[in-house]
């Protein structure tokens, strides 16, 4: 195959000359809204940050970046995109894929932990489920769903806590759940 086309494109490109300068970032993504309330437009942790926080990696994070962070409410907002090449998604239905719903929780905690590990005192430890409690999963989530994951903690201890999470789909609310957790040192690699 050395030296032989394997592909051609052809393009056309149009230009107008009342292109502004700068391009407003809703043309790209429109507003994330929840609860009526707008949510910011560029991420204030995308996946590298949350990352950095929580040790779930690939295929098992399901948090993809933060819109909204507030301590004196105890609340943060993340965004999940969900994908059809998820993993689950080959045998969690075939032909009718939809998200497990442990996996909604799953996300829920994620989010979560984001916020709890992300304090400065709770560097280097670990959040562990303890209880989930009241879970209801409301409308199903298929490939191609923008989930907002809005978590706020409701019970704060040095080492235990609860929350209470909601999964959106645009307005709706797919699931929620309330969370228990214990944080535990990470054990040193060896």
């Amino acid at each position: 195959m050395r030296d032989q086309q394997v592909c051609q494109a052809e393009f056309t490109v149009g230009l107008s000359a009342n292109v502004s300068d700068h391009i407003p970032d809703a043309e790209f993504a429109p507003p994330l809204i929840m609860d009526n309330t707008p949510i910011q437009t560029a991420p204030i942790n995308n996946i590298n940050g949350i990352m950095n926080i929580i040790p779930h990696r690939y295929p098992f994070i399901l948090v993809d970046a933060i819109y909204y962070l507030n301590e004196g409410e105890n609340r943060i907002v993340g965004l999940k995109n969900v994908t059809g090449n998820e993993s689950f998604f080959s045998g969690h239905f075939p032909k009718y894929p939809i998200m497990p719903g442990t996996l909604l929780v799953e996300a829920i905690a994620q989010v979560g932990a984001v916020f709890i590990l992300g304090k400065p005192e709770n560097k280097g430890k670990l959040a562990y489920f303890m209880a989930v409690d009241m879970a209801r999963f409301r409308r199903p989530v298929r490939p191609g769903d923008q989930l907002l994951i809005d978590v706020l903690q409701t019970v704060s201890r040095p080492r235990v806590g609860k929350a209470h999470g909601r999964v959106f789909v645009g307005p709706h609310l797919a699931a929620e759940a309330h969370i228990s957790f214990v944080l535990v040192d990470r054990p040193s690699p060896g």
